[in-house]
């Protein structure tokens, strides 16, 4: 699933700032990459697939909304930095132009599908040779008769349809449900004061995946996306279990009892809402949680392992690496 967080503040500015950084470039032969949403908050799949391609000695350019410490960061790694709008067409005329591949991928927006076309058009204009979109698993189950309250799901499976219909040379990549949404900003507050997990997920079984490992399977198809054209991938953590479980999970990797408090999904909702979330995107995770308590994120896939040589990691481990975020509050 695509992780929550919010829709992109998108300018509209026709100006493009790009940064090429001379150091440590690589070679002439080498492609050239676009990583759209290379600064991205929450997750992070931009920032990690940008150094992922760095280090493999490709060029990219790093899409981003406006240049800040994330912009100069990726600078400092070696990417090309692009200061642009997804929804823009003179943007992507100037992100596009000189890649020979795209990875496209927006956060939860209600203008997502306007992005993904404007985003195509260009890219097949310029004959790029690899289109890596960024779906969600939740599209696997839906069809021209068959949707989901969620606007953005909605919006997810008509972009792979135009994706589809447009000739391009494209690769869906489907995760679940990624653990940096649900299961670090969402629930964190909750741990923090009072060693519960606060979520209405029900008895539902759910294979959270980290947007690391999302990341490392995106690198490995852009590396060599030939044998992936045309083809979809789910990505889903190493198991599919109840929230219960996952609770165990975290008295492990905290080394404290960690209980599941499972939350009415009008409260919640509510709660979301308080925070002071977009409507869009409190109606599409109010929309995952209903879909987790009726179990169908209860899926797995070995396509992490088919794309990369090792499984995605735990929650336990992710739990670990996050530590200081679920620390107590004094």
């Amino acid at each position: 699933m695509t992780r929550p967080s919010h829709p992109p503040d998108l300018t509209r500015a026709n100006t493009q700032h790009r940064e090429p950084v001379e150091s440590s470039a690589p070679p002439r032969h080498a492609p050239t990459i676009l990583v759209t949403g290379a600064a991205g908050n929450v997750g992070g799949i931009g920032r990690t697939l940008t150094k992922l391609l760095l280090d493999k000695g490709h060029r990219v350019r790093a899409m981003v909304r406006r240049q800040d410490e994330r912009a100069e960061a990726l600078a400092a790694l070696g990417a090309e930095v692009m200061v642009g709008d997804l929804l823009d067409l003179e943007s992507m005329h100037a992100a596009i132009e000189g890649c020979e591949r795209v990875y496209f991928g927006m956060s939860v927006s209600a203008s997502y599908l306007e992005a993904t076309v404007n985003a195509a058009a260009v890219a097949r204009h310029h004959g790029v040779e690899a289109f890596v979109n960024m779906s969600q698993m939740t599209v696997s189950q839906m069809s021209i008769t068959e949707t989901t309250p969620s606007p953005q799901h909605k919006q997810h499976w008509l972009a792979e349809q135009a994706l589809n219909w447009s000739g391009l040379p494209v690769v869906h990549v489907r995760p679940t449900v990624f653990l940096e949404g649900f299961f670090l900003q969402f629930c964190a507050p909750a741990l923090r004061r009072s060693n519960v997990i606060s979520l209405p997920m029900g008895d539902g079984r759910t294979s959270p995946i980290s947007a690391a490992d999302v990341a490392r399977a995106v690198a490995a198809i852009l590396d060599e996306p030939a044998p992936h054209i045309g083809r979809v991938y789910d990505l889903a953590g190493p198991r599919s279990e109840t929230m219960a479980f996952y609770a165990g999970e975290f008295s492990e990797a905290l080394g404290r009892s960690i209980t599941y408090e499972d939350v009415a999904p009008e409260a919640w909702r509510d709660r979301l809402a308080a925070w002071g979330l977009p409507p869009h995107l409190v109606a599409h995770v109010t929309t995952m949680a209903a879909l987790n308590r009726q179990n169908r994120y209860d899926r797995t896939s070995d396509d992490m392992v088919t794309l990369t040589g090792a499984p995605a990691m735990s929650l336990r481990e992710f739990v670990r690496r996050h530590a200081s975020a679920y620390a107590l509050s004094a």
